[in-house]
Parts: C-alpha cells; sequence; structure tokens
C-alpha cells in the first residue's frame, strides 16, 4: 500500500478510494473544511502507480471510512494525563469524590492547559473529532476551567469542535453564587448549563431544576445534567425535566447524563417515561458503565429519544481509567447492550458518530455532500470487524486537514 502523507496537517482536496460504513469505494471531494462532493472510485483518476500525487490528493487505500468519532460526554479540564501515576483515594460516593478532587486538583495543575491539550490529542489519535464537554464552574475556579479548554482548542487550531457545558460539579444551591456564575458562563458563549443529582446533592429538585431551566430559557442555551440517582428517585426528577422543557420551549436542548433510572424501571413505567421524554425532545448520553444497569436503547429508539456516547473523566481524580478511546468504548457499549446481528453493531458505530450530529450542534454529521469533512479511516473488512476489534486508526481528517496518521498526532 502507499504511504499516507507524511508532512503534518495536509490540506485535503480529494480522498480517494475508500468505503463509507463499508460499501463500494469512493472519492471525497473536499473544500473549506467539508465534504463537496461524493463521487465513485475512479483508478483512472488517480496518480499513477509511483508517482507524486498532485497536493491534496491522499489515497485512502481502499480502507474503511467512517465519520469522525463524536464524545458526547467528556470532562476535558479534569485530567492529570501524562502526568504521573496518581493512586485513588477518598470515599468511592459522589460526594467523595468531589470533596477529593476540590482538596487535590491545584496541587495536579487542574485544570490546566498541557493536561487539556494532551487529553485533547488523545482524542484525535483515536480518530474523535468533536466532542461535548462539561467544564467545571464553581466558586473556587470561577469560569477560568472554561477559559483553559478554550485555549486548550485554539492551541489545536480547531482540529477539535467542542460545545461546552458549564458544571457546577460541587452543586448548584448548596453553594451561593454558583446560579450566578452558570448564567455568566452562558452568557459568555458556553453552549449549554449543567446540573447535578438536584435532589441528592442540593436535597431540592424543584428550585435547583427552575434555577438552571430560567437560566436556559433567558439565555437560549442547552440544558445537560448529570443524573445518578436510581430507581424512582431518578425518574420523578426526569419528570421534573420533562415538565419545564414543555413549559419553556426548549424541545431539543435538554439531556439527561447517566440517567440510571431509566434502566432500573418497571417495563411498563419505563417506557412511559421514555414515551414522555421523546416527547419532551430529551435526549440522553452514556458512557457505558460496567456494572450499571444498561439503558434500554431499543425502547429510547422507538421513542425517538437520541442517544450519545461518552469517555466521562479520562484518568482524573473520579477514576484512573480511560483513554479516549471510542470506537474501543462503542465495542463495550455493544456488548453491554448484547449486540450480535449486524444491524444493532452498525448501529452503535452510528450511535457513536453520525446520529450523535445533534450533541455538537450540527445539522449533519456523516461522510455525505455538506458534511464537515471529519474522516477516520480504519483496517477493517466492515462496520461490524471495526467494532468489534477497535483496531488502530490508519488516518483521521479533521476539518479537511490529516491530523493524525498511524497512531501519530501531528496537530
Amino acid at each position: 500500500m502507499p504511504p499516507f502523507p507524511s508532512s503534518p496537517q495536509v490540506a485535503v482536496s480529494v480522498l480517494r478510494n475508500v468505503r463509507p460504513w463499508g460499501t463500494d469505494p469512493v472519492d471525497l471531494h473536499v473544500a473549506d473544511g467539508h465534504i463537496t462532493r461524493v463521487t465513485p472510485h475512479s483508478p483512472a483518476e488517480a496518480a499513477p502507480s509511483g508517482s507524486v500525487p498532485a497536493p491534496g490528493e491522499v489515497d485512502g487505500r481502499g480502507l474503511l471510512a467512517l465519520p469522525g468519532f463524536v464524545n458526547a460526554h467528556a470532562h476535558v479540564d479534569k485530567s492529570w494525563w501524562g502526568k504521573p501515576w496518581v493512586s485513588y483515594g477518598g470515599e468511592a460516593t459522589t460526594q467523595g469524590r468531589i470533596a477529593h478532587e476540590r482538596e487535590h486538583r491545584d496541587e495536579l495543575g487542574i485544570p490546566g492547559v498541557d493536561v487539556t491539550v494532551a487529553v485533547l490529542r488523545e482524542f484525535l489519535r483515536h480518530g474523535t473529532t468533536a466532542i461535548r464537554t462539561h467544564v467545571d464552574v464553581d466558586l473556587g475556579l470561577g469560569l477560568r476551567g472554561i477559559d483553559v479548554v478554550r485555549e486548550s482548542l485554539f492551541v489545536l487550531g480547531g482540529a477539535v469542535d467542542a460545545e461546552i457545558v458549564a458544571f457546577p460539579q460541587d452543586g448548584v444551591l448548596r453553594r451561593p453564587g454558583v446560579l450566578e456564575l452558570l448564567d455568566a458562563a452562558a452568557t459568555a458563549g458556553a453552549e449549554h448549563i449543567g446540573g447535578l443529582d438536584p435532589a441528592s446533592i442540593d436535597r431540592d429538585p424543584v428550585t435547583q431544576l427552575d434555577g438552571l431551566f430560567e437560566i436556559a430559557e433567558r439565555r437560549g442555551v442547552g440544558v445537560d445534567v448529570h443524573l445518578h440517582d436510581g430507581g424512582e428517585l431518578g425518574a420523578f426528577q426526569i419528570e421534573l425535566m420533562i415538565e419545564r422543557t414543555i413549559r419553556a420551549g426548549l424541545q431539543g436542548k435538554v439531556n439527561v447524563a447517566h440517567g440510571f433510572a431509566v434502566g432500573q424501571l418497571p417495563p411498563t413505567r419505563m417506557a412511559d417515561l421514555v414515551e414522555a421524554m421523546g416527547d419532551a425532545g430529551i435526549s440522553m448520553t452514556t458512557v457505558a458503565p460496567i456494572g450499571a444497569t444498561p439503558l434500554p436503547l431499543d425502547l429510547l429508539r422507538a421513542h425517538g429519544v437520541r442517544v450519545g456516547l461518552g469517555t466521562d473523566g479520562i484518568r482524573d481524580l473520579w477514576a484512573p481509567y480511560g483513554t479516549g478511546d471510542l470506537l474501543a468504548l462503542t465495542t463495550r457499549l455493544s456488548q453491554l447492550a448484547r449486540f450480535r446481528h449486524d444491524e444493532d453493531i452498525v448501529r452503535a458505530a452510528r450511535l457513536a458518530t453520525s446520529d450523535a450530529a445533534h450533541f455538537v450542534g450540527r445539522p449533519v454529521h456523516d461522510l455525505v455532500e455538506g458534511a464537515r469533512a471529519d474522516v477516520v479511516l480504519v483496517d477493517a473488512e466492515n462496520t461490524m470487524d471495526a467494532v468489534v476489534r477497535a483496531p488502530g486508526r490508519a488516518l483521521v481528517v479533521a476539518g479537511g486537514q490529516v491530523v493524525a496518521r498511524d497512531g501519530e498526532v501531528l496537530v
């Protein structure tokens, strides 16, 4: 096979001979960072064997092509990636993790541009080109974490496209002034504001959610709430979110992250709640956690509830795990969902790529005309083979630029 371009950040004009989703080979034509045409591959149009291809012309070598992965639930401001090993400490509860993180984040330089850039580079190496990231906003940090993330994205020259959730990791109501910080973040351009376990953290779900939705309606931003509470307590809080979503006209702009409760309810109760979520346009994001009850993906799909996949934190003070490889996480999601049939495995891949356009504010994210030219090439027979094996990414193109090649990040 001919080598991929050796120079960093090649601007692609034509990505030839690739197989989108395992279909017949095509050529992807690119201009201004977007796919302008998709044409059947014509060997006659490619550079002759042994010759130097035209500038911007890249031979995809007949490899499987997938859209760039979309990390719909990340925490890129919190990692100690690239630093010496940090042993797990503190209590293994949500409250315990919050306290432990607050005690030790400063000594690790969290948040910091160096580690945030390192995490984003790992995302690129594994083919993730767009993210929705929660960024801590609290009285000790103010909006500094958001500034760090924006600077880190700038360092990478737009290779990673991101939407930011201003996230109140230490609670909303129990720390006076946090609502004002969330409002300031929304005013300063954060696309979403977050919440955290309104019942078990703030112990006042009505008031927390009223505060969040008031800001969201007034500022025109989304709401993305971490909800770990299970069973009926979690379901009750989702019902409160459904009511407020409809009342504020925020359909399509509200997300429940984790939402373990949805998978823990009796079948009839589960179906009724999921139907109501679909009617309200509420989405969900999961990190495919081991040990938790899996979300009912088939039921959610049947009722039009969008589901996104994310890495959560990566090597942070909450847990030492994570690599940033969303394709490997797609493998785990498929296993936890007990997907075995081809169409289900492909659906998992779409959940982590094209179907996740909504979570990063895109009307379309696929290998089609008009989409941003985010392309991942994998040496795999087909999409199912790629999900099952999660092989290395041979080439990653982001916004029409070659940003990673054979595991080497070029930005």
